[in-house]
């Protein structure tokens, strides 16, 4: 292997919106640290996930291929293997700091080491002090779970916020009232600038993967941050009556559940006030805040720790409605979730400070790290390389995705539909379900919102079918395509 490989590091947040980082459009945000990364790193402003939860996205993203193709569709789904193994046998230090969310969630997965911080609410993870485990499981204590352990504190969950009295009022939006150092997002940024003032620089390339917990819920902020963003005037939800009707049986069931169940501790209400809806944004968009300060804190750690060829990765694994249509988390397809703020930055290897626009996949990161690992990128993976982009090879044009694709399966939650498919294209959008003769079909030049459900638009009939041909061969040429390779991982 050559040995000026660079080191690279990937921080993946869990459930940002793209409309939360203030050099890319949001004017409500402060986030001078990934503002930096915007300005002098190429950032990708149509990029999508493959699908709206958190483990078949990150399956995806550390694999190169679709949710069908490594049968990760839903949360909890078993995943133990990755990309990352192919960067081990390499010669890279793979080092993991936060949340992954594999299953189980300590399966190697290729790190030589891992500091797990998972889940903000540790409601599935049984640890020590809970009823004992069902058949099958056993208790699992992270590395924050010991932390406040030690030191006498309490991991706020559901339980813990149950306990309020204004707790159905919340919708999900808490003061953290622990040590401001034991929050999740805080802690994870700490035990990695810690790891990098204490190691010694190693002999061989490094490959950190940052995995913080938040802004997903629960919405709870050190109070510093909470108190900044309570005063600040913040974008209103997206919600309309036209809309709300429009919305297809499998989208209405999801809302009337999501009404019923708390989960991660939000008590959701389609129709909330507004100094509720207020203070949950405002609690969320003040959790980006904190993360951006652990980013800045992370890559000064690099600078003065020598890691002076690093290509620097900032993304998410998908969004949160924060209302928007009358929804709550993720589990639908519309952009608020699909699309992620997707920056990459090394000013040593590519100029800076320039947008690409065109459709890309969150997966594609993926190879992208591969080639620059110097590691062949196998031909059956899915994603594609956006090195082309990064570095403008006038030899290598860079051509944008036609179509971007996301899917998902019925689960706990997503319980109204048997499986659930999304094809954008930078126009148009359908959601096919696959149980249903209802669906969603937008025309995003008109209704960048997606408001206007054309589904059943006579007008519009000729363009549903065009994207359901596209959906149809998408499957049919993933299938062919990856068949040896999902032979040999499953």
């Amino acid at each position: 292997m050559p040995d000026d490989r660079p080191n690279v590091v990937l921080i993946n947040t869990d459930q940002q919106r793209f409309d939360t980082i203030n050099a890319l459009g949001a004017d409500h945000m402060e986030t001078p640290h990934l503002d930096r990364l915007v300005e002098e790193g190429v950032s990708f402003t149509n990029c999508h996930v493959t699908a709206p939860s958190c483990a078949p996205s990150r399956a995806s993203l550390f694999t190169g291929y679709y949710p069908h193709t490594t049968g990760v569709y839903t949360n909890g789904d078993e995943w133990r293997h990755s990309w990352i193994e192919d960067l081990s046998e390499s010669g890279y230090y793979c080092l993991n700091v936060g949340k992954m969310h594999a299953a189980p969630y300590d399966a190697p997965m290729g790190f030589d080491e891992r500091h797990i911080v998972e889940n903000k609410d540790r409601y599935l993870a049984p640890v020590p002090g809970d009823e004992p485990p069902l058949p099958g499981e056993k208790f699992y204590w992270d590395e924050l779970d010991r932390a406040m352990a030690t030191r006498g504190a309490v991991r706020p969950g559901r339980e813990f916020y149950r306990q309020l009295d204004d707790y159905e009022e919340r919708l999900g939006a808490f003061e953290w009232e622990a040590p401001d150092d034991l929050h999740p997002d805080m802690f994870v940024g700490d035990r990695t600038t810690w790891w990098l003032d204490t190691m010694p620089k190693l002999e061989r390339p490094l490959f950190l993967e940052v995995g913080f917990p938040g802004p997903h819920p629960p919405f709870d902020p050190i109070e510093r941050w909470a108190e900044e963003y309570l005063d600040r005037d913040l974008p209103d939800p997206v919600l309309s009556a036209a809309d709300l009707e429009g919305q297809p049986t499998p989208m209405i069931r999801l809302r009337e559940h999501n009404e019923r169940i708390d989960h991660d501790s939000v008590v959701h209400r389609v129709e909330a006030s507004p100094d509720q809806r207020h203070r949950q944004r405002a609690y969320y968009y003040a959790n980006v805040s904190m993360i951006d300060e652990k980013v800045g804190e992370i890559i000064d750690a690099l600078e003065r720790n020598g890691y002076d060829d690093t290509v620097v990765v900032f993304t998410s694994d998908h969004g949160e409605a924060l209302g928007d249509h009358g929804h709550s988390q993720k589990w639908t397809m519309y952009d608020i979730i699909t699309r992620v703020p997707t920056i990459v930055w090394s000013p040593d290897r590519f100029d800076g400070g320039r947008r690409v626009d065109e459709l890309c996949q969150l997966f594609d990161l993926g190879p992208t790290v591969l080639e620059y690992a110097g590691v062949d990128v196998p031909d059956s993976m899915e994603a594609r390389s956006l090195r082309p982009a990064l570095e403008e090879d006038p030899e290598d044009e860079w051509i944008g995705r036609e179509c971007v694709f996301a899917e998902h399966a019925r689960d706990g939650i997503l319980q109204a539909t048997e499986f659930m498919t999304m094809v954008r294209t930078e126009d148009w959008k359908l959601v096919h379900f696959l149980d249903h003769d209802e669906g969603m079909l937008f025309d995003l030049s008109e209704d960048p919102d997606e408001t206007d459900n054309l589904w059943n638009d006579p007008a519009a009939q000729e363009k549903r079918q065009e994207l359901e041909n596209t959906l149809l061969r998408w499957r049919i040429e993933s299938g062919h395509r990856t068949a040896d390779w999902a032979a040999d991982f499953r």
